[in-house]
This record gives structure tokens, sequence and C-alpha cells, in this order.
């Protein structure tokens, strides 16, 4: 059995698109959803999927022991679906090609330090990018510098807003987060 922590620090669609495709997987199972936020939506996700959750404070992802010991007996794959931290690197190293991220953009644009949500889809926005989409990647001690896995792509017009972007972006990372994980662990 191949096991799944997923750390996410907000509302967890992804999290739980990602539990519900695999809730059926015979060799796959999601172990954990870890949040840094004790408010975070994706707890409220993790308790409805039947699925054990912890918080961990910023501190404790820092300090790594308790996290990484966590890590090591229940997960084979780290999956961040919209995890704001930045993952120490005695995890990185603990979990070589194992931790896998959806960054919502083409990577290497509009990726680093302070791009992700909504940040990313203003930029994207302002300039007046006539496209933008997905990046699935390995993670490495940069932000979104690891490995390239899977990009996808969605056409942009003058029209559409920020949010109307962030919209076609969650079409994206719904439709192809979980299979790409899936080709990624059972390859």
């Amino acid at each position: 059995m191949i096991k799944i922590a997923i750390l996410a620090s907000g509302s967890g669609s992804n999290a739980e698109n990602i539990a519900q495709y695999f809730s059926t997987h015979k060799n796959v199972k999601i172990t954990y959803i870890l949040s840094n936020k004790k408010d975070a939506f994706v707890l409220e996700r993790a308790k409805k999927l039947g699925i054990k959750s912890k918080v961990f404070s910023n501190k404790e992802m820092k300090e790594q022991v308790d996290l990484l010991n966590l890590l090591k007996v229940e997960a084979d794959f780290i999956i961040l679906a919209g995890f704001l931290l930045k993952v120490p690197e005695n995890i990185i190293k603990a979990f070589p090609d194992k931790i896998i991220n959806i960054h919502p953009a083409l990577l290497p644009n509009y990726g680093g330090k302070g791009m992700y949500g909504m940040h990313v889809h203003r930029a994207v926005k302002e300039n007046n990018e006539k496209e933008t989409g997905i990046t699935i990647h390995y993670v490495n001690e940069n932000y979104d510098e690891g490995a390239i896995i899977f990009q996808a792509s969605t056409a942009l017009t003058s029209e559409d807003t920020a949010e109307d972007i962030a919209a076609k972006i969650h079409l994206l990372e719904q439709e192809h987060f979980p299979k790409v994980i899936d080709g990624v662990i059972n390859k």
C-alpha cells in the first residue's frame, strides 16, 4: 500500500479532490491531512472524509523532528495542496522526488516566494497574458524550482478578471492533479 500525506493551508478543495480520487484505489491510501493553520477548512474536509488530520505550528515545521517522524511512518509520498510554507531541507532529503506540489501558473513564470493564489492570478492579469495554467512539480529547497512533472494551459481573454483566471486554474487543478499524482506514484 502506497501511503500519501497531504499538506494544506487553506480550504482544501484540491486535498478533497485527491482524497476522493484515491478513495477506491486498491494500492493507495491517504493517511493524513496536515495543516499549519488550525482554522483551515481543509481540516473539516478531512473529518468529513474520515481521514486523520493534524495541525502543526510553523515552529514545529522548522524544528521538523515530530513532523518528520510522523511523515516517515505515515507517508511514502507528500502532496502539497495549497500549502504555503517552505518545506524544510530535512524533509526534502528524507523524501527525494517524493514531494509533489501544484502551482497555479506555468512555471518558471510567476513562481517564487509570495507567488501563490490570487497574487499569481492578479500578476497574470496585470501582464495581459494570453494563456496561463498549472505546473505540477517536485519540491526542492527553492520555491517553485523543482523538476516539472506536468503542465496544462488555458487560454485567456482580455475580459478575464483575476477571479475568472482563478476559476479556470481551479478547473485544471481538479482535472489533472490526482491523475498526475497517480501516474507518478504508480510508475
